[in-house]
């Protein structure tokens, strides 16, 4: 039995998220079916975390493991070939130690959310961005992502149906970049609440609008209260960027 690790790039528009579910089409279950067909064995693959339906990745990473005598070059170019027609594609798959786990031995997780700035709609990104109509200051909002950095109770950003023990997250960074129309809003952190980055983006909207000012976050942030949290952010700008391991 050998252990591999594969790095997974998907458009996550038209899947239920990652984890399969009996009802709907995951990113997991269009990858075990290919391994299926690859190698005749019922294969689980062990994803980093759980993207929700609409969430996209550049490096989602994955785990399994194989009776099949092969090689990760075959095991890269067989799996690209069987998820066509689906909108994923492996990155890269190598061997490793039966001891790496995709979820519990990641040491850091980067997400990028993307947000299109401009009255023009959405087309060449359409369920790629999310479209903000109303003019961002980006520094105002730049000025509220920099309370949440260290260790803080983020219950204000966590969804009620978060299974997390705790509601206490360590978050390493949160810079914010605009670049013409585009603002990209990139985080990291060892892991990260139920919907933590959608939430913590959604209500930093609020700040660039004008809608609320950077003590009105604070305040938000500091009441441990998702009911005094701003929106979540639609799941089409997230982006799961990279896990380092």
């Amino acid at each position: 039995m050998t252990r591999y690790k594969i790095v997974i790039e998907y458009d996550g528009s038209d899947f239920c998220g990652w984890q399969r579910q009996q009802e709907a089409l995951s990113v997991q279950e269009v990858l075990e079916e290919a391994l299926f067909k690859f190698s005749h064995e019922k294969t689980e693959l062990q994803g980093s975390g759980r993207t929700d339906a609409g969430v996209h990745a550049y490096g989602q990473v994955a785990h399994f493991d194989l009776e099949k005598e092969t090689t990760a070059f075959r095991i890269k170019e067989a799996l690209n070939a069987l998820v066509r027609p689906y909108p994923i594609g492996i990155l890269d798959c190598e061997e490793v130690s039966e001891d790496f786990n995709a979820r519990f031995s990641a040491k850091k997780r980067f997400y990028v959310y993307k947000i299109l700035n401009r009255r023009t709609p959405a087309v060449l990104d359409r369920k790629r961005v999310w479209h903000v109509l109303q003019p961002l200051d980006v520094e105002k909002m730049k000025e509220a992502a920099s309370l949440m950095l260290g260790k803080h109770d983020f219950s204000t950003f966590r969804a009620s149906e978060c299974q997390a023990k705790s509601p206490v997250k360590t978050l390493d960074s949160f810079d914010i970049v605009r670049e013409n129309e585009m603002i990209y809003c990139h985080v990291s952190a060892r892991s990260f609440l139920h919907h933590q980055v959608r939430n913590m983006v959604g209500t930093l909207v609020l700040v660039g609008q004008g809608v609320w000012t950077v003590a009105d976050f604070k305040r938000a942030f500091e009441a441990c209260d998702r009911t005094k949290g701003g929106p979540t952010a639609p799941a089409d700008g997230l982006y799961l960027k990279e896990i380092l391991y």
